[in-house]
């Protein structure tokens, strides 16, 4: 893959993709790509860089300033309209692997990722606190391709093993109902190569916060005094995001059963230890067999590594 560029090769549609959305995206050049597979650190890196864009320290509701692109929505109207008259720098939100949305060289991808026990025990808070609107919200909506995503069990080892042995789409082995976790990373770690893709851990941000600011800063060619570094780090720490969860994801009561404050639950990493049977723990290793390359399974699982070649 060293001389090749990421091609797409499948086309991501159900309850809550329409990759093809991607069609009608026009870069501009200095655009910036968040993307994760879900429940990796999306909302924090989207208040990040946007604190980068504007150094004036105000909370920004993610949606309104840096949509998900490829979100099936009634209406995609409303939001290309949204991109369209944005005069500042634009964040655009993803969550589709590489092999499934359009890739260009004068945009900067930044991919986070997280181990996939702990992206499980986030999403197990996530899923399970969806709201009544949200299920009619993601399966009702005209549009959808394929069957409504199921309701959340009741009991979470269920939902592990659904999660980590099935796949929503054909070519994907984890990730059920929404997509492949595992599938999405290594689709991006295979490119980490290219200048335009960087690569940003959990872990990392956790143990050394304004350290990976002023990385990502240096990365998109923004510059931010020591001040305004400091400040932008409290801004974004977790504890701080948590009390201003209302301004940074505004309107989650209507999808999340306790509203913003579930949708930003606890930041942190390792509670799979003490859900997770070993049986449990052998369907990982199964899935991470299957789905990763040694190098990617040795960063997900430890952050602080290069993720570059």
């Amino acid at each position: 893959m060293a001389n090749s560029l990421p091609q797409v090769t499948h086309r991501y549609q159900h309850h809550h993709l329409d990759a093809p959305s991607w069609e009608r995206y026009t870069p501009r050049p200095d655009d910036i790509v968040i993307t994760t597979s879900i429940k990796s650190g999306t909302t924090w890196m989207q208040a990040i860089i946007l604190q980068l864009i504007f150094q004036d320290l105000e909370p920004r509701s993610v949606d309104d300033f840096s949509p998900w692109l490829e979100r099936r929505r009634s209406s995609a109207d409303e939001m290309f309209a949204l991109l369209e008259a944005q005069t500042h720098r634009r964040v655009i939100k993803s969550h589709l692997a590489l092999d499934g949305v359009p890739y260009f060289p004068q945009v900067k991808y930044v991919v986070v990722a997280r181990d996939a026990r702990d992206v499980f025990m986030s999403l197990w808070n996530h899923y399970s606190n969806y709201t009544d609107e949200q299920y009619d919200n993601v399966n009702n909506t005209p549009g959808r391709v394929g069957d409504p995503i199921p309701r959340c069990p009741d009991d979470i080892r269920e939902f592990w093993k659904n999660w980590i042995t099935c796949g929503w789409f054909g070519w994907e082995s984890e990730g059920y109902p929404f997509w492949g976790n595992m599938h999405h990373i290594q689709t991006w770690w295979d490119y980490r190569h290219l200048p335009n893709i960087l690569m940003v851990h959990y872990n990392d941000l956790l143990t050394d916060l304004s350290g990976e600011i002023q990385r990502v800063a240096d990365y998109l060619e923004i510059s931010v005094s020591p001040e305004m570094l400091a400040s932008i780090t409290d801004l974004v720490r977790f504890d701080s995001m948590k009390q201003k969860a209302e301004q940074f994801v505004a309107g989650a009561e209507h999808s999340f059963k306790g509203g913003p404050q579930t949708f930003i639950n606890k930041g942190t990493n390792g509670r799979w230890r003490d859900v997770l049977t070993e049986d449990d723990l052998a369907l990982y290793h199964a899935a991470v067999a299957r789905e990763l390359s040694p190098d990617c399974v040795m960063w997900l699982e430890n952050g602080r590594l290069s993720a570059q070649p």
